[in-house]
C-alpha cells in the first residue's frame, strides 16, 4: 500500500508537469499550519526563479490542473505562492479501511530489497550484574531489531559479552587464593574437569569487585592476574574450563535479567569467540602492508584527508603482543562476515565511543575485513541522568543495578494501581510489571537516542502526558469500549468522518507508514513514540467528543467501533516494536 503522502505527491507532480513545470517542484509535506490545511506544497516558490514568474501565478496554474480531483476537498493557491491541500473525507476513510483490512500490517509494505542485518547491542561483562548503564543499549537495540524485522529484513541480534581480558584473570587469581585446592589450578592434571561450577552467581559477582579492588592496591596481585590472563588466552586447560563455568553461570543470570526487560538475543557470543581469528587476521594485515610497528605497538593508519580533527591510528596489538578491544572487535567482524555475511552491522553503543568505532570501522574497511559493499553503522546514545543532570546513581552514589531500578519503577506503579482499588493484589502486581516496563522503555525511547535525558520516575509513571502509561491507558480505553460493545463483526466500513475530531483521528492513522519507514531508515525508535503520542491524543479527543456506544445509527456505531479497533491495533503493533505490551486493565 502506497504511503498517503506519496499518493498526494504523485497527483501534485502530475499537476506541475501538466502546467509545464519540472516535476521536482511537486514536493508535498504535512502542513506546518494545520489550522489552514492538512498538506502543503511550496514548489511554486522555488520554481519562480527558474521560470521567471510570480510564485502565485505558478501556484494558480497548478491548482487549476488539480481542481476537481476526487482526492482533494480543497486545493488552493495562497499568497505568496503556497498550495494548500485538504483531503476528501471519503478518500481518508477509504485509506483507513484499507489499513483496517490488512491484518497486522495495517497497510505497511515490507521493503522491496530486504537485507541481512546484525545488531550488536547489550554488551554486558560476565561475572558482573547488569546496571543502569546497560539499559539504553538493550532497549534501543531491541526496538531497532524489531522494527527492521517488521519491515522485512533478516535480523540477527548479538549480545557481544565482555568475557575476555584482565577481568577474567582477576577472577581466576582471587578464586585461586580462596580455593587453591580446586583441580583447575593443578597444571599437571589431565583428566576431565567437573561439570558443576565451583561458585554461584552471587559468589561470582562478589569475587570480581573484590579482585579489582585488590589489583589497584597490590602490584604483585595485579601481576598475578595479568599472568593468569595471559595463560588463559594462550590455552591453559584449567583456566579455559573455569572460563566455561564463568560463562555458563553468568549467561544464565543475564538471560533472566534481560527477560525482565523483554529483550532477547539470537546469539550469545563474546569476545572470547573471536580469539581464534586474531592470529590470521593480524598476519594478513602485516602481509598486506597495512599494519606496522609504532612505538612498539602494531597499528594501522585510519586518518583521512577530509578529517577536521585528529583520528589516531587503530592499535592492533600492544607492545607486549597482547590484544585489545580493537583487536577483538575487528576479529569479531571477521567471524561475522565469515559465518553470516551480513549486509550491515549496527552497533548500539554509548556515543562517547564514537571515535573508537570510527577507528575500528575504517580499519575494517581499509584492510578488507569488511567488503566495500557492506555497511557499518554506529548508533550512539546519550547518558541516562538523574534529576541533578549527572549520570544516574543510587542514593549512596553508586551505580544502580538494573533489577533494582525496574523494581523501584514497578513498586511506584503498584502503589498507584492500589490507590485506585480496582484490582486484587495478584492482578495489581502483574499489571504493575507490565505498566512499569512501559514507563521505563517509553521514557527512554521517546528521546532521540543521541541525547542525554533525565530519568524522572514520577513523570515516567504518570498516566498523563507523553509517557508509556498514557499510551497504555489509551489502548486499555479502546479495549474497554470494544469489550462493552460485545461480540461485533468489523466487516463493515469505516465511514467518512462525522466530526473534526474523527477526521483528525483518521488522518493521524494514515501517517503510520511514514512514521515506521522513518524510524526504520533512521534507526530512530523515538519517531514511533512521537507518532503514537499524537495518535493517542487524537483518539482521546475523539473519545471525549463522541457518544460511541450510545450512537443510535447502527451503521455509524459500527463505523466508530471499527475505527477504535484499528486504532487499538496500530497502537499495540507500535508498542510491540518499542518492546513492551499493554495490560487488559489499568
Amino acid at each position: 500500500m502506497k504511503e498517503i503522502l506519496q499518493q498526494i505527491k504523485d497527483v501534485v507532480v502530475a499537476g506541475f508537469k501538466e502546467a509545464g513545470y519540472d516535476e521536482k517542484y511537486g514536493m508535498v509535506t504535512l502542513s506546518n499550519r494545520p489550522d489552514l490545511c492538512q498538506f502543503q506544497c511550496n514548489g511554486a516558490m522555488a520554481a519562480a526563479k527558474e521560470y521567471k514568474k510570480a510564485p502565485i501565478a505558478i501556484a494558480n496554474e497548478v491548482t487549476e490542473k488539480l481542481t476537481g480531483n476526487p482526492m482533494f476537498s480543497k486545493c488552493e493557491a495562497c499568497p505568496p505562492g503556497f498550495i494548500n491541500i485538504n483531503l476528501c473525507d471519503d478518500f481518508i476513510a477509504d485509506f483507513v479501511n484499507q489499513m483496517a483490512n490488512d491484518g497486522e500490517r495495517f497497510g505497511v509494505d515490507k521493503v522491496v530489497a530486504p537485507k541481512k542485518i546484525m545488531i550488536d547491542y547489550g554488551g554486558p561483562n560476565v561475572a558482573k550484574p547488569l546496571h543502569v548503564g546497560h539499559l539504553r543499549s538493550a532497549i534501543i537495540g531491541e526496538s531497532i531489531k524489531r522494527t527492521a524485522r517488521f519491515m522485512g529484513d533478516e535480523v540477527i541480534g548479538d549480545v557481544h559479552l565482555g568475557d575476555w581480558g584482565l577481568q577474567m584473570g582477576l577472577i581466576i587469581t582471587e578464586l585461586k587464593l580462596r580455593k587453591p585446592e580446586l583441580v583447575y589450578f593443578d597444571e599437571n592434571y589431565d583428566g576431565a574437569y567437573p561439570t558443576e561450577p565451583p561458585f554461584t552467581i552471587s559468589e561470582l559477582e562478589e569475587i570480581y569487585p573484590c579482585a579489582s579492588g585488590k589489583s589497584k592496591e597490590d602490584e604483585t596481585y595485579k601481576e598475578a592476574a595479568m599472568t593468569a590472563t595471559y595463560e588463559l588466552q594462550h590455552g591453559r586447560r584449567g583456566y579455559q574450563a573455569l572460563l566455561s563455568h564463568i560463562l555458563n553461570v553468568s549467561v544464565s543470570d543475564l538471560k533472566k535479567n534481560y527477560e525482565k526487560l523483554d529483550v532477547t538475543f539470537d546469539l550469545w557470543k563474546g569476545e572470547s569467540d573471536a580469539q581464534e581469528y586474531i592470529p590470521d587476521m593480524v598476519q594478513k594485515m602485516k602481509d598486506d602492508g597495512f599494519a606496522y610497528i609504532s612505538e612498539g605497538a602494531l597499528v594501522v593508519d585510519v586518518k583521512e584527508e577530509t578529517d577536521t580533527k585528529e583520528v589516531p591510528p587503530c592499535m592492533i596489538l600492544k607492545s607486549d603482543g597482547a590484544s585489545l578491544y580493537n583487536t577483538t572487535d575487528l576479529a569479531t567482524l571477521v567471524w561475522r562476515m565469515k559465518d553470516y555475511n551480513p549486509d550491515s552491522v549496527i552497533y548500539v553503543v554509548d556515543k562517547r565511543q564514537e571515535l573508537y568505532f570510527t577507528q575500528v570501522f575504517r580499519c575494517a574497511k581499509k584492510t578488507g575485513i569488511v567488503p566495500a559493499d557492506k555497511n557499518l553503522y554506529f548508533v550512539g546514545f546519550g547518558t541516562m541522568n538523574g534529576k541533578d543532570g549527572k549520570p544516574f546513581k543510587t542514593r549512596q552514589g553508586g551505580v544502580m543495578r538494573l533489577e533494582y531500578l525496574l523494581k523501584e519503577v514497578e513498586d511506584k506503579m503498584l502503589e498507584k494501581i492500589k490507590e485506585n482499588g480496582t484490582m486484587d493484589d495478584e492482578m495489581a502486581s502483574v499489571t504493575a510489571q507490565v505498566v512499569g516496563l512501559s514507563a521505563v522503555k517509553y521514557g527512554d525511547l521517546s528521546n532521540q537516542a543521541s541525547k542525554d535525558y533525565i530519568f524522572d520516575i514520577d513523570r515516567f509513571t504518570s498516566a498523563e502526558g507523553n509517557t508509556g502509561p498514557y499510551i497504555l491507558y489509551t489502548i486499555v480505553r479502546c479495549k474497554s469500549i470494544l469489550s462493552k460493545a460485545g461480540a461485533r463483526s468489523f466487516d463493515g466500513d469505516i465511514l467518512p468522518a462525522h466530526s473534526e475530531s474523527e477526521r483528525a483521528l483518521q488522518l493521524e492513522l494514515t501517517k503510520l507508514m511514514a512514521s515506521l519507514t522513518a524510524a526504520y531508515e533512521d534507526m530512530a525508535p523515538h519517531k514511533i513514540c512521537a507518532y503514537i503520542y499524537d495518535l493517542a491524543n487524537a483518539f482521546n479527543r475523539f473519545y471525549h467528543d463522541t457518544k460511541i456506544l450510545t450512537e443510535e445509527d447502527e451503521n455509524v456505531k459500527a463505523s466508530y467501533l471499527k475505527l477504535l479497533n484499528v486504532t487499538r491495533g496500530v497502537l499495540e503493533k507500535s508498542i510491540d516494536l518499542l518492546g513492551f505490551k499493554a495490560p487488559e486493565r489499568m
